[in-house]
């Protein structure tokens, strides 16, 4: 896709797992909990190399459908004490989102994951966006990028490009959650990273080659 024109206040949108947040260590010990409280076998190393779709999904893998809606319920409740302190803020996530704030841009958070846990997330590490949505998966967050006027999308999952493609945003995309770079790219990204270390320069030589 051909650089945009974008003139401040432009915005860029970020997913949250595996994209900003490395929440695997946190999502793995509030999975062992979860199993020991319900008497359920969960397999937490396999559950945390699929992290991005949304709860119920995974749910479905250990529980049977009359029990998701209660255990999804259940693990959010524990989620804030056994998985927002072990997870960690993803390399040069924090620089990602103020080189789009520098820039004169807005950044936001668009995620599948539950929003008041989300926003623990965020808090808990500091990471400064300006709006968090949460709930929202795949082509479902092109509601979100919509309404915020989100020109760019970052993510790490071929649904997040799915989500950027459906709001006819740019496709930024990072190899570090569970899809590869050739995976992204046959997905549509526009653009893959190594990981957001190297954003804020991709940052600069797009604004300046849409400002052109």
């Amino acid at each position: 896709m051909a650089p945009m024109t974008l003139a401040p206040p432009f915005t860029v949108g970020f997913d949250l797992d595996m994209t900003l947040i490395d929440s695997r260590p946190g999502i793995r010990s509030c999975y062992v909990e979860l199993a020991e409280r319900t008497g359920t076998y969960i397999d937490a190393d396999l559950v945390v190399t699929r992290l991005g779709p949304p709860l119920e999904e995974e749910m479905a893998h250990w529980f049977p459908p009359e029990r998701i809606a209660s255990v999804a319920d259940l693990y959010r409740e524990i989620y804030p004490a056994y998985a927002v302190p072990g997870t960690h803020a993803m390399p040069g996530a924090r620089e990602a989102v103020e080189a789009v704030q520098e820039a004169g841009g807005r950044a936001i958070v668009v995620t599948a994951k539950w929003e008041p846990n989300a926003r623990l997330h965020l808090e808990h590490l500091g990471i400064p966006a300006d709006a968090l949505v949460g709930n929202l998966w795949a082509e479902r967050k092109a509601d979100a990028l919509r309404t915020h006027g989100a020109s760019v999308y970052v993510g790490d999952h071929v649904g997040d490009v799915r989500g950027a493609r459906t709001a006819e945003a740019l496709s930024v995309t990072v190899p570090t959650g569970p899809c590869g770079a050739d995976e992204l790219r046959a997905a549509g990204a526009d653009v893959v990273l190594a990981d957001l270390t190297e954003f804020p320069a991709w940052l600069s030589g797009y604004l300046a080659a849409s400002r052109a």
